[in-house]
């Protein structure tokens, strides 16, 4: 078969698709890797894993229609040439557009993966703006037209199909739900966690609604019981985004010792494994992908309870469930940790446990490639 990944970026497709991609070269498939940003050095790596790196465009943030109708029409033209037997699409702009393109180009089938109903589906402590209400509604407009064209559409929770398919009557052939889209246990293998010197990690885009104020805000309640603790954030900042950390708290931070800030960095590996704790305070997710690694590395994780978190942790077992928006509780979880360490160990010891049932990539991928219909001889 001819197959099209169509995404977002590069680091998506390495980040993300790398297991997926190898295992429909392995079938035999012709695999298409769609994304917006090549550049020559990712283009190499992508060959490396057997798919043929296509450029391509997409306003991934953008509200303008002429531009979105003028990508698509694109994307028909780059369809039909490349003669595709299916559009395999995940992530909101390109499931909507993609279905679009796959249509008109007569594709014999469309599937999407949606890993997250996104932002404007997020629950807001303060409710939602105007703004955020109104692209909520031409989401749902969009949705409305192009989840039927698709042959089938996967989520990754259980709470996703309910809000998006049910709540808003969208008719759609086939549902179904996949998990969270896997680890590499090889990679990312069991590592003891050191309870002499605690700390927590929290690995994300350093935005409102993945909980990076309700960490800072335990980090200071915690810094005045336990000053010895560390805590660790990496991911980069977003200064056109509206509720990312500004650089100049960020800098204070830093500066007040209350956080070690690395950046956005490429391989979280080693900072997992020279954490205690991993903590992501989101207010919704798909099923996160760095939750799912610290679980495999050994690590305890306290998360909150909220779609696709909720997930990932068994409330006591592996970690523990919190309250969104709530710096007071999640403080209380780490203060309660850090005075029984043997606890994060057992946790953590309990989260390798459930990745090796629930997130092992071989196993999840398989699941994938019969649900794209793709049989062993490809």
């Amino acid at each position: 078969m001819r197959v099209a990944l169509l995404g977002t970026t590069v680091a998506c497709v390495l980040g993300f698709r790398s297991g997926l991609i190898r295992a429909l070269v392995q079938r035999g498939n012709v695999v298409y890797a769609f994304a917006s940003d090549y550049t020559e050095n990712s283009k190499h790596e992508v060959a490396l894993l057997g798919a043929i790196p296509i450029d391509y465009k997409i306003n991934r943030s953008g509200l303008n229609p002429f531009s979105d109708l003028i990508c698509t029409l694109k994307l028909v033209k780059q369809f039909k040439d490349l003669k595709l037997d299916l559009v395999f699409s995940y992530f909101v702009k390109p499931v909507i557009f993609g279905s679009f393109a796959a249509k008109l180009a007569g594709v014999p089938k469309s599937i999407g993966m949606l890993e997250g109903l996104g932002y404007v589906f997020t629950d807001k402590e303060n409710g939602s703006s105007t703004k955020e209400i109104f692209l909520k509604k031409v989401q749902l407009f969009l949705y409305h037209m192009s989840i039927p064209l698709l042959d089938s559409l996967i989520f990754l929770n259980h709470d996703d199909p309910v809000d998006l398919i049910v709540n808003n009557n969208i008719k759609a052939k086939s549902v179904h739900v996949l998990g969270g889209i896997g680890v590499d246990l090889k990679k990312f293998e069991f590592s003891p966690v050191n309870i002499d010197a605690i700390s927590f990690l929290f690995v994300g885009r350093l935005l409102n609604e993945k909980g990076i104020n309700e960490f800072i805000g335990a980090a200071k309640i915690v810094k005045k019981i336990h000053p010895e603790v560390k805590f660790v954030v990496l991911g980069g900042l977003d200064p056109d985004n509206p509720g990312s950390l500004s650089k100049e708290s960020l800098d204070q931070l830093i500066q007040d010792d209350l956080i070690v800030y690395s950046g956005y960095v490429k391989d979280v590996k080693p900072w997992l494994i020279n954490s205690s704790v991993f903590v992501l305070p989101s207010y919704r997710e798909g099923v996160p992908l760095s939750t799912q690694e610290a679980m495999a590395i050994g690590r305890a994780v306290i998360t909150t309870n909220v779609p696709g978190c909720r997930e990932t942790v068994i409330d006591g077992k592996n970690g523990f469930l919190i309250p969104p928006w709530s710096s007071q509780v999640l403080a209380e979880k780490m203060i309660f940790l850090i005075d029984n360490p043997n606890k994060i160990k057992e946790m953590g010891e309990e989260s390798a446990k459930i990745a090796l049932e629930k997130f092992d990539e071989k196993i999840v991928n398989t699941k994938l490639l019969e649900l794209l219909g793709i049989s062993k001889e490809g």
